[in-house]
């Protein structure tokens, strides 16, 4: 197996003098000026293209800070290490703007992928097609709930009596989507785990699900999985980019699509959070 020094004296064109294994798909290597890198694997070339298309299309917006890509080919990916410190209030302040700025970079469409990013892209270990579509609700329903929703079916995840459910709720998004908005640049995996609080203050972003997209779909996987200082990074989003009314009501709407994802990949635990979530807000 090729071993992770020797992709990134390859790719950064730099002799490494050290490497610290963290997992089996992810190395930390010490490149000959001192500088860290994070060297990651991936089985399948259209997730790596899309993961370092998607860092760069992020970072191309000039806001959240993105760790650079230092080269990728079909498996590996070489990255920036992020020297990480404490959450704190003003990060998260700062943080939201940013976010806001980020979002209002815009995408050509709904479900547009990044430049030079492949349509068939993931979100964590799930395969993600990135299919443009015109309307938001339409685009949501066709290309992110109900994929997922049929596979939780097919796998017995989600029995199909239930199914009706998210497919009533697919039905009403033109309702239930609240005012139209552009297509949004997005993170499109933005849960905790992606944002990383670093030691000069500022948040990074890394593992990037990137899409055009709705920008309060972002928010609602903070929610989700949890944030620290959640309400202060709002906050600061809220300042640089009000979101629209009745934003609160629609988290849920939002939060259907990674809870179906999960629901997919981990079990019905999540698929049980899925079915509630759509039953709140047909309810509401």
């Amino acid at each position: 197996m090729t071993a992770p020094t020797d992709v990134v004296a390859r790719l950064t064109g730099r002799s490494v003098p050290g490497e610290r294994p963290l997992s089996g798909d992810l190395a930390e290597v010490t490149l000959d000026d001192g500088r860290v890198v994070i060297v990651k694997r991936a089985d399948d070339p259209s997730a790596t293209r899309a993961e370092a298309a998607g860092l760069r299309w992020l970072a191309d917006a000039g806001t959240v800070r993105i760790p650079d890509v230092h080269g990728h080919d079909e498996n590996w990916l070489v990255v920036d290490r992020v020297t990480q410190g404490r959450p704190s209030r003003e990060a998260a302040v700062r943080f939201g703007r940013d976010l806001a700025a980020l979002h209002a970079a815009g995408a050509p469409a709904f479900g547009a992928p990044p430049p030079d990013g492949p349509a068939d892209a993931y979100i964590g270990l799930a395969p993600m097609r990135n299919e443009p579509g015109t309307d938001w609700p339409g685009w949501y329903a066709e290309h992110r709930v109900l994929p997922y929703l049929r596979r939780a079916v097919d796998q017995g995840t989600v029995r199909s009596g239930e199914a009706a459910v998210v497919e009533r709720l697919c039905e009403r998004l033109p309702v239930l989507a609240g005012p139209a908005e552009p297509p949004a640049r997005l993170h499109g995996d933005l849960w905790n785990g992606n944002v990383l609080w670093a030691a000069d203050g500022h948040v990074r972003l890394i593992d990037p699900a990137a899409h055009g997209g709705h920008r309060e779909t972002d928010l609602a996987m903070l929610r989700l999985f949890g944030c620290p200082h959640l309400e202060q990074v709002l906050d600061g989003y809220q300042e640089e980019a009000p979101l629209a009314d009745g934003w609160a009501d629609r988290v849920g709407v939002h939060q259907l699509f990674p809870l179906l994802v999960h629901a997919v990949l981990f079990g019905r635990s999540y698929a049980e959070q899925a079915l509630a979530v759509a039953r709140s807000a047909l309810a509401g």
